[in-house]
């Protein structure tokens, strides 16, 4: 079986890439941020507005189906029902997309705002300022990144368990691109590699956060060596429970991550400034809403300036870049939902569930910098992977919360690298849903191996570039998944609801009684 795989080109040439690039990365470091960097400036500075654009698109794309007759018709049989209950999914779904980024963004990203305001003319540190974090964060954290996910998810989970093909972004494509063998290699493999990069940047963000984490308990130091450390033990669980299957280690993983997460939300809710923090998460979703379209095509031709491209292009480019993974393994789990109720789900609770997050920890950090001038903003601008743990300082318990925190970073990271490794797999051997164990260890090596790298070449910057590199023609892609879920759809015969069966035998007796007089 493990030499078949090898006859496998998508397998052999999307490995080979992501090798060559650890090579190239752990022997020549600097060349190789040299490199990444001149990609990254020449991607951000001509591209950052067909990012924006794409996931308007998506967007509008999304809601409109869900509204439309298309709504009905199930990732399955029409009477096929969801294969996990509503809590599991939920919770699967938080801890694949974006569980350890929101944990390392949550406190990071509204007291990077509030130290250095988006919008100019708005005062640094005031309480226009915090506003401005606080909406722009849930902005960030909102529908747009789940409506990538959810495009490429919709369309894979229709072909897998509706149209019974495999779940590959090749075959997704066929009715634009065609049959050609060639190019569907092509396509395969550079979505392996997107994804890869994509993975590698959240399993950097969440190695950079634990030793952060640690050196605030443990005065262990933050370093490549103790990263390095951290890696091999990450690679070592999540290979253990990448060999126990879908329904147990990814399943129990998610369940444990939800219910560690919102353990740590509750207490901090409790603990924190309560008031405040429900009027913030109030004033922030208006806010959201209020701002949503400005932001969402929000550019700086005229400032000059790099606000953007840091913060809302990187995000979309980074949820573009992992969008095969993550879609793929939401379609997995979502077999058996109607397409109206994939999509609500998919883009609403868990953009709720970050939402309320970011308000409780965020919103506890803000209230102690305005209200008791506690400097979080200042250490988070010297340190982002600190950001969490200084906010743990101004509340009780801070050792066992902080403790309680890596262990949920840990257990976040494990989850996202399992199901990484089952999906890269599943695209690596022709769409297979129980993928041999040998190609979740080549993976799972390689993910571990290029995130090492970007470590080691330039720490964050580098995990950030690496996104952005590779998300920009998979950008491409996505558009054009439009077009096909949008011509396989009008090829499906829509389900009778059980509601209009109901209107029409009404009508039927009706008409009958009529009759009869």
């Amino acid at each position: 079986m493990n030499r078949d795989i090898w006859k496998n080109p998508v397998f052999t040439i999307s490995s080979a890439v992501i090798f060559v690039l650890v090579i190239l990365g752990a022997t020549i470091p600097a060349k190789f941020d040299s490199v990444a960097k001149s990609l990254f400036s020449i991607t951000t500075v001509n591209f950052g507005w067909f990012y924006l654009l794409a996931v308007f698109i998506i967007i509008i794309f999304l809601i409109g189906l869900a509204i439309s007759k298309y709504g009905t018709i199930r990732l399955g049989g029409d009477d096929e029902r969801p294969e996990f209950p509503f809590f599991t999914w939920i919770a699967m779904l938080f801890s694949a997309g974006f569980g350890v980024g929101l944990v390392f963004w949550g406190v990071a990203e509204p007291m990077s705002h509030f130290f250095a305001s988006p919008l100019p003319g708005a005062e640094a540190q005031t309480e226009q300022a915090a506003r401005i974090a606080m909406g722009y964060s849930f902005f960030h954290w909102g529908v747009s990144q789940w409506s990538v996910f959810a495009i490429v998810g919709l369309v894979m989970g229709f072909l897998q368990y509706r149209k019974k093909q495999n779940g590959l972004v090749s075959t997704a494509l066929e009715p634009i691109t065609g049959t050609n063998s060639s190019v569907k290699v092509g396509i395969d493999s550079f979505a392996v590699i997107a994804t890869v990069m994509g993975i590698a940047t959240s399993l950097g963000l969440g190695i950079l956060q634990i030793n952060g984490g640690l050196d605030a308990v443990f005065n262990t130091g933050t370093s490549f060596s103790v990263q390095l450390i951290i890696i091999l033990v990450i690679f070592v669980a999540y290979m253990i429970s990448s060999s126990t299957g879908l329904n147990k280690g990814i399943r129990y993983l998610s369940n444990l991550n939800l219910g560690i997460a919102l353990i740590l939300m509750a207490f901090v809710f409790i603990a924190g400034p309560t008031v405040f923090i429900l009027e913030t998460f109030t004033l922030a979703i208006g806010d959201y809403f209020t701002n949503f379209i400005q932001y969402s095509l929000r550019l700086q031709p005229y400032q000059q300036g790099t606000w953007v491209r840091d913060w809302t292009i990187f995000y979309w480019a980074w949820a573009i870049a992992w969008s095969p993974f993550v879609g793929a393994f939401v379609a997995r789990v979502s077999r058996g939902r109607t397409i109206r109720e994939f999509i609500v789900g998919v883009i609403v609770i868990p953009p709720a569930i970050a939402c309320l997050w970011i308000a409780v920890f965020g919103g506890t950090a803000l209230w102690n910098d305005l209200n008791k001038q506690t400097g979080i903003a200042e250490a988070v601008n010297a340190d982002l992977t600190s950001a969490l743990f200084q906010t743990y300082m101004h509340l009780p318990l801070t050792t066992i919360l902080s403790v309680l925190s890596i262990i949920l970073i840990f257990t976040f990271l494990v989850t996202s690298a399992d199901s990484a490794t089952y999906i890269l797999a599943s695209m690596t051997t022709n769409g297979s849903l129980l993928p041999p164990i040998f190609a979740k260890l080549v993976w799972g090596f390689l993910m571990s191996a290029i995130a090492g790298v970007l470590l080691f070449a330039g720490g964050l910057e580098a995990l950030q570039t690496a996104s952005l590199i590779s998300a920009l023609p998979f950008t491409v892609l996505l558009l054009l998944l439009i077009i096909s879920i949008s011509k396989l759809l009008k090829k499906e015969p829509i389900p009778i609801r059980k509601a209009d069966l109901r209107r029409f035998e009404r009508l039927q007796k009706a008409s009958k009684k009529k009759e009869d007089k």
